[in-house]
């Protein structure tokens, strides 16, 4: 059987990827590799204590803040969410997905916590992005991986209020806006930004000091350089003095963290051991992890959004696995992947926590072999414990 590293170097060597960094971790038994280079254009080697955009693989993170804000009596999971986003207490619906966007209906009922926590709000990405309410959306919400084309929070709210959303309340899972959503109900119901909120509920109790959502001076030698993929191969998209310099003007909760694979793997961990930290602070209830990590779709809520979905459901802020369509694809299994190119997922009947970090993006929803090989190795490592 292959190594880690020699699964990632292939990939290293075939220019899929300057670089990168894969952790796997069961118990006390930790494979980890660093391959490549952090700079395609560079010398610079790969580490482990690398920082990469993790892009989506933000979005539980934001979940259990909103989950915290629940547990301390903020609010409840079922409470509208209108008096926190008003700009969202009375929303338009298109009539039908394929009406223009000037044939509305009021919502049947107000959006709730639970209704942004499983992305059921009626806004998001669907599978046709070519229907009308979609390409409305695309004008106020654009590329998260570039956060400072983003307004300021309220700015923002205020543009999509003007979008119709494409369903009812709890009648479709869509992709994406939820969490955005998620991350300005936690700055309006906590009274504090979401870096803040964040930092001082999740990262600092967790010891994820190479996390946030800017990299300070003094640690962006280790922040890697983000491409695309061009006509001509890989372009630079974002350097280490680029987009997280400095904060931006809407902390993103979809997708706006950086940070390194091991502060990934102490919120996996977390969630694993319910929600208490090694030196057994409670961040989380068992329930509020059980919420998390359980699927809240249908196939009736999931038709506008598979496009998104390999055999998954939804819970709050990542997949599910409910269909063992591949090897690694373990019913239960929590987690998502990151236009960035990344990928994070934890498997509770296993124990396991699965990081892959590199540095260039997807412009699919189908992961690329980079993270197809990483997830078959995981199986692998999976399987001869």
């Amino acid at each position: 059987m292959s190594t880690l590293r020699e699964v990632l170097q292939a990939h290293v060597d075939d220019g899929g990827v300057p670089g990168a960094v894969g952790l796997i971790a069961r118990g006390d038994r930790i494979e980890t590799a660093a391959v490549g280079l952090a700079h395609a254009e560079g010398t610079t080697p790969m580490t482990r204590d690398s920082i990469f955009r993790w892009a989506s693989i933000t979005k539980p993170l934001t979940a259990a803040a909103v989950l915290m804000l629940a547990e301390d009596g903020v609010f409840g999971l079922h409470d509208p969410v209108g008096p926190w986003l008003p700009e969202l207490a009375h929303p338009m619906v298109v009539r039908t997905p394929d009406s223009p966007i000037d044939e509305v209906v009021p919502a049947h009922r107000p959006i709730t916590v639970f209704d942004l926590l499983s992305s059921q709000a009626g806004y998001g990405w669907a599978s046709d992005l070519s229907l009308p309410a979609i390409q409305a959306l695309f004008g106020v919400q654009p590329d998260g991986r570039e956060p400072r084309n983003y307004p300021p929070m309220d700015d923002w709210l205020r543009a999509l209020a003007q979008v119709p959303m494409l369903a009812q309340p709890g009648t479709a899972w869509l992709y994406d806006t939820c969490s955005i959503l998620q991350g300005a109900l936690v700055t309006r119901a906590s009274g504090r930004s979401l870096p803040d909120f964040i930092a001082e509920r999740i990262l600092e109790p967790l010891g994820m000091s190479d996390t946030g959502f800017t990299v300070p001076e003094p640690k962006r030698d280790r922040l890697t350089s983000y491409y695309r993929r061009g006509e001509t191969g890989l372009e630079l998209a974002d350097g280490p003095d680029g987009q997280w310099t400095t904060p931006p003007p809407f902390p993103l909760g979809n997708g706006g963290l950086a940070g390194t694979a091991d502060d990934w793997l102490r919120f996996g961990r977390m969630l694993l051991a319910d929600g208490v930290t090694p030196d057994g602070r409670k961040l989380l209830s068992a329930n509020s992890v059980r919420l998390m990590t359980t699927d809240h779709t249908t196939p009736a809520l999931r038709t506008h959004g598979d496009l998104f979905l390999e055999g998954q459901g939804w819970g709050f802020g990542s997949a599910i696995d409910i269909a063992p369509i591949d090897p690694w694809n373990v019913p239960g299994r929590y987690g998502w992947v990151g236009g960035s190119g990344t990928s994070a997922h934890l498997i509770p009947s296993t124990g396991t926590v699965a990081i892959l970090l590199t540095q260039v993006g997807m412009d699919s929803p189908v992961p690329d072999s980079t993270m197809r090989d990483f997830w078959r190795y995981t199986a692998a490592f999976d399987a001869s414990a």
